[in-house]
Order: structure tokens, then sequence, then C-alpha cells
């Protein structure tokens, strides 16, 4: 294990001041990925000429959509994300937009920012979109920033691609050219609002969660917030709902994030399906009926049972089974969404309660209109992140919420008298045990390219690791769109191959319900498959 280092805070803020980007480095451009714009201030890639041509390319969209109402901002609690905040403030505002923040400049979780989006576009008003400044689980060096728009959840390709090209428009010709205020007159503008966004979400959880039985449970529960943009909900979630028995594990805000255990490579992350980042949260495992931590932006998850830190997947499914055969108002017909990389053992415990899969490319913006019309019950990734729908059916969240996947713990917990980690124990000796890995290898753009554009009929083989083939796919069942790889199923594994859009890597998904030898087998022929 690498000795962490912990990051120089005052020269990361004057880095992202003093700092240009060089345009014709394809390294300091703005690059929209699954979730936004990320970089780092001391690498050129995410300085104060980013964030001013972002913004501005955001207004020139929602002027072209003829979005007129509000823009609903949010951060996190990164060092970058301040900065970033303001100066989206400065730009918006001398644009005329209507900007509504978080009263206090207080940190606001991504869910947080999607539930208002939604929250006020059903009231009539006219239409809002949004924004989140934060690189999710990203080390403290990092910045992020991304745009909602009106559905509430994560933007589009299209939408991404053309606010990334404008930007970076913006950048080349000039960025003297974009209109700005300073930031102390731009809070007093008319059309700068302050509201409180914690009340409203903290007492509509009870529509999308059992919050009575889980205050009539006395459960112990621990919330470890991770430093994270949802520190200071789960006061407000304890005393609304007189859960009497919640305990903050670690209430403390500090933009090193120095009080995080090193990851699996020695740097600083915030990801709460990682069981070194989250081992503070794993040594109290025994303290607590049920715990969880969440990622700095709190779309994401991290389940903690006196049994351990649960594997994404395996928390999925068991969410799955209890919102499925316990969400009596939701539509009959109401899909299991997850994405191609997911585990199967969802697809069995799918099939096992009567319900129709959706099986989709990677991101959560695949789920963004099943979740808006109510034919998605659930979407959830293998990367910790799901939302679901309210009690009634209706729409809660088009993104991810970690906070309602917690809740969710303590509910299946509270009604069942079993935790999530008992009643995986119970899926697995009903469906099979999963066998689930990710790899990453060294690919050359070359062959990142080759990769994305392989057909099922490249794949010459007719078995994997022994068994039958039964399906090639490059394009996902559910949707039928592109999975920007290939993924290969037998009764009893499969693979899925993509190449990364940031890194030189290829990303190996692969699953067995045999062994853990059998995996390594199916990964072994993976690879020589993909090569």
């Amino acid at each position: 294990m690498q000795e962490k280092k912990i990051v120089n805070i005052p020269s990361l803020i004057s880095d992202y001041y003093t700092l240009a980007p060089d345009i014709e480095n394809k390294n300091h451009q703005v690059a929209f990925g699954t979730s936004g714009h990320r970089g780092s201030s001391a690498l050129h890639s995410f300085n104060e000429a980013h964030i001013m041509a972002i913004a501005q390319a955001v207004y020139e969209h929602r002027t072209a959509e003829k979005i007129p109402g509000p823009l609903y901002i949010g951060a996190d609690t990164h060092a970058l994300s301040e900065p970033a905040l303001r100066t989206c403030v400065e730009v918006l505002a001398a644009n005329g937009v209507e900007l509504i923040l978080q009263e206090n400049f207080a940190p606001v979780p991504t869910p947080v920012v999607s539930r208002a989006i939604l929250a006020h576009n059903r009231s009539g008003k006219k239409t809002a979109d949004g924004m989140v400044i934060t690189p999710s689980h990203n080390p403290p060096t990092d910045g992020g920033i991304k745009y909602d728009p009106p559905s509430g959840g994560p933007a589009s390709p299209e939408i991404t691609s053309k606010i990334q090209n404008r930007a970076n428009e913006l950048i080349k010709s000039g960025i003297e050219s974009i209109k700005r205020v300073p930031f102390e007159k731009a809070i007093k503008l008319d059309n700068v609002h302050f509201e409180d966004f914690v009340i409203p979400y903290v007492k509509a959880l009870a529509s999308v969660v059992d919050m009575e039985a889980i205050a009539k449970s006395g459960l112990h529960i621990g919330a470890d917030p991770l430093g994270g943009s949802g520190i200071y909900y789960w006061k407000p979630i304890a005393e609304i709902y007189g859960i009497k028995n919640l305990e903050v594990v670690n209430p403390n805000l500090d933009p090193t994030f120095s009080f995080m255990p090193p990851d699996h490579d020695g740097k600083i992350r915030m990801d709460c399906s990682s069981p070194y980042a989250m081992a503070n949260l794993i040594k109290l495992k025994d303290s607590y009926d049920i715990a969880f931590g969440n990622d700095t932006d709190y779309d994401r998850h991290g389940i903690v049972t006196p049994q351990g830190l649960m594997n994404p997947n395996a928390y999925l499914a068991v969410a799955v089974q209890h919102l499925f055969t316990s969400r009596k108002n939701w539509r009959p017909d109401a899909m299991v969404g997850k994405t191609v990389v997911s585990s199967s053992i969802i697809d069995r415990v799918t099939a096992g309660i009567g319900k129709k899969l959706c099986e989709v490319p990677v991101g959560f913006k695949w789920f963004v209109d099943g979740l808006l019309d109510g034919s998605m019950g659930f979407g959830g990734e293998e990367s910790a992140g799901a939302s679901f729908l309210c009690r009634d059916g209706s729409v809660w969240t088009t993104d991810k919420d970690g906070i309602i996947m917690d809740l969710l713990a303590c509910e299946i917990t509270a009604v069942t008298g079993k935790n999530p980690a008992e009643h995986y124990k119970e899926i697995t000796e009903k469906y099979g045990t999963s066998f689930y890995a990710r790899i990453d290898t060294p690919a050359t753009p070359e062959q990142k390219a080759k990769l994305g554009k392989l057909s099922p009929d490249d794949i010459k083989a007719d078995t994997l690791a022994g068994d039958k083939i039964t399906a090639k796919f490059t394009k996902a069942p559910g949707n039928n769109a592109s999975i920007g790889g290939l993924k290969v199923t037998t009764e009893n594994g499969w693979f899925a191959a993509r190449p990364s859009g940031t890194e030189n890597i290829c990303k190996l998904y692969a699953e067995s319900f045999v062994s853990p030898e059998h995996l390594k087998k199916i990964q072994e022929e993976a690879q020589k498959i993909i090569a």
C-alpha cells in the first residue's frame, strides 16, 4: 500500500485562477464523459476558463431550447467546487438566467438538484433545468461539472456534445468575450435567489421510503457522509421522522479528505463501494444494525451490515426483490432497469419475481425516460448507483440517489427483520452464487477504436469457458442502443468488454455462477477473443 498524499488546497485553488488551458492540447479541452466534464486545476483541465466557457455554453443551449424557467445549481464539498460555483454564478447571472442556489452556499447532493427540477416542473411553472458541480468520488485534486436538462437526469450525448464543442470554441476564441459580473454584485441581482433545498427534500422522503417503519424499528443506524454533500441531511432526517438511533459517524468537512483511508492504489477517493475507502466504517460494523456511506455528491451508496460491506451488485439484487414485491401501487408492468455490465443475479431475481428486465448501456441517462413515466420501477448501475419510483408509482428522481438507497436498506431491515446481507444469502441459495470482477487492461487508441466497432459476427468462438455461447451482442437488449463494446453470454457466465472514454485501457467485466476458477477461465478466454 502506497502512502497517501495530502493535497495542497491553497495551491489547487490558486491554479484554478492562474493557470489557463492550451486549447490545442487535447488534455486541456472540455470533455463531457458519462458524468460531465472532470479535471484538475493543476493539470490545466479544470480552470476558470473551462467553467466560464461551460456556463456560457449552457446559457446558449437553454436559450436555443427555449427553457425559460430557473436553473437550479448545487455543488459538492471538493475544494474546486466552490470556485467553480462562483464562476458559474458570475456568468449565468450576467446573462440574465434566473438562478436558484442553496442558502449559505451549503453543499447540495446530486439527487437533490434532480428532485428540485422535477418538483418545479410538475408545478406548472416555467420549465427549469440545473447544473451540479462535482467530480463524484474522484480524488480531492479534481473538479467536475454536469448539466441536468428539464428531465432532471443526466443529459443526453447530443446535449453534452453540443455544450462541450461550444465551450471549446469559446476558449479558443477568447473567454474575454464572455459576459460576467463580479460575484458580490451577481448574488444581489434580482434574478439570483437563495432557497433551502434540505427540508423540502427531507419531508418528501416518506413518499419514496417507509420512514415510519424505520422510526418504529428502533434500529441503530450509522451514517458516514465521507465528508460529502449530504452531511447536513441526516440530522433533519432523524428529527423530522423521529429516528432516535441514527448516528452520524464522522460529521467533519475537510477539503483535503485526509480522514479517508487510502484506496487500493494509495490515492484518496470517496468511493463508497471500495472496501479500502470504507475501511473506517467497516471497522464499526458490529456497532450498528445497518450502516452506510456515500460518495461526495451522494449519488452512490455503500451498505455495511454486521456481515461487512456489501458488493454493489448484491445490494441491487436485494433492492429489486424487495421493491417489486412490496410496492403494490407501481404499474404491474413496471420494469427492472440494469446496465449490461451489472450482475446477472439481478436477471435471475427479476425472472423469479415475474418482472421484465430492461438491460441498457452503461450510463444512468438510459433510465431517465422510464423513471419519468413510471414504466421503469428501478434503475441501477454496477458502480453502486440507483434510483426508484415513489411508493405511489410516480417519479422520485431521474438521477442516482444514494440517500434513498441508504434508507431503503433501513426499510428492508425494519420491515423484514433481516438485513440486506441476510437477504442476499437467501438469494444466492435460490439463484446461485455470483463470482464477479472487472479488470482493466492497457489498450492503444487504435485497439480501443477497433473494440468499439466490433460486431457479433467478428466473434468466431462457439464456446466460453467450456459452455456454449448463447448470445453475442454490441447493442443493449433493452433499448437497442450501442454498448460501445461487446457482450458474450453463456448459461453459466458472461463477459463484456468496452474501451474507457478517458484512459488508454479496456474494461473487461466478467461473471461466473460456477466458481472463482471458472471466472478466471472466462476472463482468460475473453482476453483472447477480443485480442
